[in-house]
């Protein structure tokens, strides 16, 4: 008898549709979590070279949190590509201006840096209000 592991296929998932609502949570928590869930840790079928993860719904992304002096310390970077075309912008004016990338940028960081992270990073769904165009699908609350 051949004892062997079990590794998933893309046919596996079954991508359930999920809801996470960020009012009141801290920003890196919540974006741990959310990493988690989109590459699909949570199912006992993980397998780290293929996406069995959910589809996930984050709202009200605007009332996030953060800790400590994060909201006036903590800068995104991005550049041009010309010299001297390092642009900055802090955390609090991010919230202000796009609260839905800060959790984009945090769950970014946390998915792996190549061709799978990048098609997770596309299940990823994050809007600033509770109103979201995703009500045909059954979300399961987490």
């Amino acid at each position: 008898m051949k004892k062997y592991t079990y590794s998933a296929n893309q046919s596996d998932n079954k991508g359930k549709w999920c809801i996470v609502d960020a009012k009141g949570e801290v920003l890196g928590r919540l974006a741990s979590l959310i990493a988690s869930r989109l590459r699909g840790k949570h199912n006992p079928l993980f397998t780290p070279h293929v996406d069995t993860g959910d589809w996930v719904v984050v709202i009200n992304a605007d009332k996030i949190v953060l800790t400590g002096r994060k909201l006036d310390q903590k800068c995104y970077y991005r550049h041009s590509g010309y010299i001297g075309g390092l642009k900055t912008i802090t955390a609090k004016k991010l919230l202000e201006k796009r609260p839905e990338d800060l959790i984009r940028f945090a769950v970014k960081g946390m998915l792996p840096k190549n061709r799978l992270g990048s098609k997770l990073f596309k299940k990823l769904k994050v809007y600033a209000g509770d109103k979201h165009p995703h009500i045909s699908q059954r979300l399961e609350a987490i």
